[in-house]
């Protein structure tokens, strides 16, 4: 039986809710796959702060180092926004993201056909929707030095070298060869000198890969398109905080933030964590939806541990739950039932488990 070592970072807000069924979900995996998962809980974010007076604290920052993979939930508490720098849980997302040294985010975006009614786009503009959005994770104006503030007066430092660009938008192209054979680079190279060095770097990488086609477009120009004609992307190749940005926008398009996952790659392990925030609003009423994150563990079982056999049951049994109909609040309709947190899991955790989806898987 294989043995794979689970760091599970449930983090603030709904993140306790929406992992428990991501984890959930993999053990029925494990059961189903005969593999073992081990997983160790560890605190993040306003977690670790109440825990350990800091964002990322040592037992965590230990343990993600030593284990095969990391599923995080979301960070972010409205108790700490006036909190300095080093007290507020999102610090502890950035230092775990370069702790991991992990400096491609993956943010897939497609249509399931059950859901077309959920986006607040019209049915004609979502066909044929499928893009990777692939976003530099560990450098830009998050981490860029120096930075800081003093009373009306702040400051953010937007820096890439060649080789940051270059080893991102490899991954970017080599995604793209498994899919449609397009890539098209984000930037805004008519006003920013960093963006001239991205788009200089990108093409000339382009030339080893003669097989993808390459595409240079504007971030606002992009961000127009995702919502005009979101079929015209394959591989979305950008920045942080661009990224940051379009992938939200894009989530727009299947009709929730809880519906995607991301995964996060370096030369470690990586980090899987669902798209959407901690939203404290919906914090223990069982309303969130689990999807995002359950899909997020089927790109930590694909791109994380490399078994895409287990990972498709997962991916599997989320559409045949959207297709019988299954709807947290976020995605039914005025009039429309919805089941909760809890049942979405549980009910994706059994049909991974049913004969019945032997055949697909």
């Amino acid at each position: 039986m294989k043995t794979f070592s689970i760091a599970v970072l449930p983090g603030d807000g709904i993140g306790p809710e929406v992992i428990a069924q991501a984890v959930r979900v993999l053990e029925a995996v494990g059961e189903r796959f005969e593999i073992r998962f081990v997983f160790e809980t560890l605190p993040i974010g306003a977690a670790g702060i109440v825990a350990a007076n800091e964002p990322l604290p040592p037992v965590t920052r230990d343990a993600v180092i030593q284990s095969d993979a990391v599923l995080l939930g979301a960070v972010g508490d409205p108790r700490f926004d006036t909190a300095p720098r080093n007290l507020r849980p999102e610090t502890g997302l950035l230092a775990l993201r370069k702790l991991l040294g992990v400096f491609a985010n993956l943010r897939p975006v497609a249509i399931h056909p059950a859901l077309v009614n959920a986006s607040p786009l019209k049915p004609d503009r979502l066909h044929g929707v499928d893009l990777l959005v692939v976003r530099e994770l560990t450098g830009g104006l998050y981490y860029g030095e120096p930075r800081g503030r003093r009373e009306t007066r702040a400051t953010n430092t937007l820096t890439y070298t060649a080789a940051e660009i270059e080893r991102v938008a490899k991954v970017a192209f080599e995604a793209a060869r498994t899919r449609r054979g397009l890539v098209t680079s984000v930037d805004k190279a008519n006003v920013l000198e960093v963006s001239q060095l991205w788009r200089e770097t990108v093409s000339e990488l382009a030339g080893e890969y003669p097989d993808v086609r390459l595409e240079h477009c504007y971030v606002d120009t992009a961000a127009m398109r995702l919502v005009s004609d979101p079929a015209s992307f394959d591989v979305v190749l950008t920045e942080n905080m661009f990224g940051d940005i379009l992938s939200d926008e894009a989530a727009v398009l299947v009709g929730s933030l809880g519906l995607l996952p991301s995964a996060s790659l370096g030369p470690g392990p990586g980090l899987f964590e669902p798209v959407h925030g901690s939203a404290p609003p919906l914090a223990g009423r069982d309303v969130a939806n689990p999807i995002g994150a359950i899909a997020t563990a089927a790109l930590l079982l694909r791109q994380g541990l490399h078994l895409p056999e287990a990972a498709g049951a997962i991916d599997d049994a989320i559409a045949l739950a959207l297709d019988s109909g299954a709807r947290t609040q976020d995605l039914a309709r005025p009039g429309e039932p919805s089941i909760g947190t809890r049942e979405m899991g549980t009910r994706i955790a059994d049909l991974i488990l049913a004969e019945a989806l032997e055949g697909l898987s």
